[in-house]
């Protein structure tokens, strides 16, 4: 295994993709951070100044993201698929046919596009790691939610079936499947100030407290890292037991 480390993380300014991008440039990798707002040149500049070795793509196909990388560097080591759209919440028979699209889109069809691209180079060079960024919410269930855990569960599912077919060019696939952990999509800092909905929300929680992004960020570490070389086909759920 050669010392350079390349990194592909999609929805990069989303989720946790930040303390993904930060943890995984001061391991040593080159990240390419893959985001369509950085179209805006000040929004690219902010990003990558998050640490050093990010380079911010605006989004294209996952076909010529993984094209640039290749071209650019001639591996990738990592893809931390950091998929990231609303949670809507909707009871059954209100969830209209394009509004499911949309989710499935954006959380299974989006993620299951950059995973078939950067794998056929993984198993060429005998090496690589995927990692999905899922949720933990179609582990317990959530009432309303059935659009966003029926996408969210059709990854963890996957990450079974991938990690068997990849396995034998030894490329690993994992899901970590967060829920309540703060970020700037499901749990943001002004719902959280809520002085209402905050003890609703943490009662929840066993720990009794939301997760930090740098703690999924370390597990996503950990599975890239050459010690998390036999774990694959895991959902690793990160909610503070609750799920």
């Amino acid at each position: 295994m050669t010392d350079k480390r390349i990194a592909i993380l999609t929805d990069a300014t989303h989720f946790v993709g930040d303390a993904i991008a930060k943890r995984l440039s001061n391991d040593g990798y080159r990240v390419f951070a893959v985001d369509p707002v950085f179209s805006d040149a000040d929004k690219r500049s902010a990003f990558e100044a998050l640490a050093g070795n990010i380079s911010a793509l605006t989004q294209h196909s996952a076909a010529d993201v993984v094209e640039h990388v290749m071209g650019k560097e001639g591996q990738i080591d990592l893809l931390a698929s950091n998929d990231a759209y609303p949670a809507i919440r909707a009871p059954l028979q209100d969830i209209a046919s394009d509004v499911l699209r949309d989710t499935l889109e954006a959380l299974v069809v989006k993620p299951f596009d950059f995973a078939s691209h950067v794998a056929s180079h993984m198993k060429a060079r005998k090496e690589g790691k995927i990692v999905f960024l899922t949720s933990a919410a179609p582990l317990n269930g959530l009432p309303n939610y059935a659009m966003y855990c029926a996408a969210r569960g059709a990854m963890n599912a996957a990450v079974k079936a991938l990690a068997k077919e990849l396995g034998p060019s030894n490329v690993q696939v994992n899901a970590i499947a967060p829920n309540f952990v703060a970020n700037p999509d499901y749990f943001p800092p002004e719902l959280m100030a809520d002085p209402d909905k905050a003890p609703k929300i943490l009662r929840n929680i066993p720990l009794g407290r939301l997760g930090r992004p740098e703690e999924v960020a370390a597990m996503v570490a950990q599975l890239a890292s050459e010690d998390g070389g036999f774990f694959t086909g895991q959902v690793i759920a990160a909610s503070g037991g609750w799920a």
